[in-house]
């Protein structure tokens, strides 16, 4: 069995397989997908995440091997849009949630990589000296610009952003917004969870479980998301919903947005791949406390 304290480069595996009305089995040393068509290998330990959609049935065995190869599996609804639960993540090692957690409780950090996620949004580099409320302004105008132009391309009429989360309801391309939000965010909590980071550790939304899910899938969101939304309304309002969800498939699969989060989220966080080989983030023995407890107590356990 491979040590699980290391986690594989993602260049060298499988990003993510995704399955759907398939019976999953154990077969020897890996796992096979059965369904009216005949058997498929799949080769679990080259594969960084299985996403088990509708319809899937998995034995305790395929899961065995599969948490044995440090495979992530994740149960979604239909490609992926949404997401219901995880398992065990592709390492036992915590580096990448540690450095995260580094970044958010540090101000100076924090504020760093705030001003790299607005800039990402922009197609031009913002100005030196900008301050937070000068960028959160530049940004607001960004996103307005982008609801009127596609109201206009598409002669969709928009009154602004109304909704309320308590409550479905709306006019129809407030309803068709907050189902393509809906996605997006789906997408991105897949990833974020796969790749073992943390949903609630977020930079620019702060105080919810899903607060570092929203300032990913905020990156994408003038690019795939407000368009998207419009021009399903303009095509009419009949299963308005299932209509904006399947197009949102599309345009997640056309744009490689999966391959593109992970990277993007290393940019973000400054992780590089070869700070997550560094040992010395991890306990020496599972039963043996990290080496910085050592320098804070004595040997009776007293606060030095």
């Amino acid at each position: 069995m491979r040590d699980m304290q290391i986690l594989p480069r993602l260049s060298d595996s499988i990003t993510y397989l995704y399955l759907e009305q398939v019976v999953i089995h154990r077969c020897q040393n890996t796992i096979e997908a059965l369904d009216e068509e005949g058997r498929v290998p799949i080769p679990i330990a080259n594969l960084n995440v299985l996403m088990v959609g509708p319809g899937v049935s998995i034995s305790h065995a395929a899961m065995n091997i599969i948490g044995k190869n440090g495979c992530s599996v994740v149960w979604v609804g239909e490609d992926a849009t949404r997401f219901y639960a995880a398992g065990v993540g592709e390492t036992y090692k915590a580096y990448k949630i540690m450095h995260q957690a580094e970044l958010v409780s540090d101000l100076e950090k924090r504020k760093k990589v705030v001003l790299a996620m607005y800039q990402k949004r922009f197609d031009v580099q913002l100005e030196a000296g900008l301050s937070l409320p000068q960028i959160r302004g530049l940004e607001g105008v960004r996103v307005r610009d982008c609801y009127k132009r596609c109201s206009e391309e598409t002669n969709v009429e928009w009154k602004g952003r109304n909704y309320n989360f308590r409550e479905w309801g709306g006019d129809p391309i407030n309803r068709a917004l907050s189902t393509a939000n809906a996605v997006i965010n789906a997408v991105c909590h897949v990833v974020i969870v796969s790749c073992g980071y943390s949903p609630a550790l977020g930079f620019i939304h702060q105080g919810r479980q899903l607060s570092f899910v929203y300032d990913i899938a905020d990156l994408y969101k003038t690019e795939i998301t407000i368009p998207t939304a419009f021009d399903v309304v303009k095509d009419g309002e009949d299963q308005l919903e299932k209509r904006v969800r399947m197009e949102m498939r599309a345009k997640i699969r056309e744009s490689k947005l999966m391959e593109r989060i992970i990277p993007d989220i290393q940019s973000l966080l400054e992780i590089e791949e070869e700070e997550e080989e560094q040992e010395e983030w991890i306990d020496p023995e599972q039963a043996s406390p990290f080496p910085l407890w050592e320098g804070l107590f004595d040997r009776e356990g007293v606060q030095k």
